[in-house]
């Protein structure tokens, strides 16, 4: 005889069921491994998050805190170890971002309603290191626009880069976003001295004293003065004046018009001695008795 199942009791056991059904498919599915080495790679603001290691059957999704302190989803799903995040934080370059990286089953990842939920528990994450855009990008390499050397100044002019940080439509340069906080480094050295003399500013332009006719060579660095790290950016490339083109010029023609006599007299030299053996050979022929006289 069929003892009767009671319909609470089936009520009752089916989320049991259903909880243990879920763990047989996580674990042919495999358990989402966690992210690591979390790191902001960020020059002129464009910011990009990286991690380990590539997920084998489950995807990423990056979230990122706003002002207003909520989380918002970026590479929803994503098979990459990387999330560019550039376009959220050049909302505001002053504000400390906080962003995770969270591990998903491939199930859970076909859009962004569910991701956070993982049989009703967040999934695996890991929490990158907080990062201020005004403090922690770092500084491209600077370009010298223009350079002159008159008598006994030199004056440099530096062109501000572009950075990803919009008003009104508009990119800023690092000078609209850095202000009087942003200078540069000018260091230079007569042409071919090693020795080298260092000059600073908060403006864009050098004009420092140098010795008149003596060409030099110099390079600049963007600098911000109230970091303590990624206080400088690389160095711009070297440039020389006009007077140390010159007489490298000069220099060049001066050896290449030796090299040029060189040639030429080893020409002529070799033309006279194969000139005077055909002579020598043709006076032997000439002293030697014929075997019929």
């Amino acid at each position: 005889m069929a003892v009767p199942v009671r319909p609470r009791l089936l009520a009752a056991l089916a989320p049991t069921f259903l909880a243990c059904l879920l763990l047989q498919v996580d674990a042919g599915a495999g358990i989402p491994e966690k992210a690591f080495n979390l790191t902001w790679i960020s020059t002129d603001f464009k910011t990009i998050l990286e991690w380990q290691p590539k997920p084998t059957n489950y995807t990423y999704t990056v979230q990122i805190s706003d002002r207003s302190r909520n989380w918002k989803n970026k590479c929803i799903a994503t098979t990459d170890t990387e999330c560019d995040l550039t376009d959220e934080i050049v909302k505001d370059v002053n504000w400390t971002y906080e962003a995770k990286v969270l591990s998903v089953p491939w199930r859970n990842s076909t859009d962004g309603k569910d991701l956070l939920v993982f049989h009703g528990v967040e999934p695996p994450f890991t929490n990158a290191p907080k990062f201020l855009p005004y403090r922690d990008t770092k500084l491209g390499q600077p370009v010298i626009e223009q350079f002159e050397q008159g008598g006994t100044k030199l004056n440099v002019s530096v062109k501000d880069s572009l950075t990803l940080v919009r008003k009104g439509g508009a990119f800023l340069t690092l000078r609209q976003v850095f202000g009087k906080d942003l200078g540069y480094i000018l260091t230079y050295r007569k042409g071919p001295s090693t020795g080298r003399k260092t000059n600073t500013t908060n403006t864009n332009t050098f004009m420092i004293d140098v010795e008149e006719g003596v060409s030099y060579c110099f390079f600049v660095q963007a600098v911000i003065f109230s970091r303590k790290n990624n206080q400088k950016s690389p160095e711009s490339i070297t440039v020389c004046t006009e007077q140390w083109k010159s007489i490298l010029g000069e220099t060049l023609i001066i050896v290449g018009a030796v090299v040029f006599l060189v040639t030429v007299f080893i020409i002529i030299l070799s033309i006279s001695l194969c000139k005077r053996r055909r002579r020598g050979a043709g006076q032997k022929r000439k002293d030697t008795p014929s075997p019929l006289a």
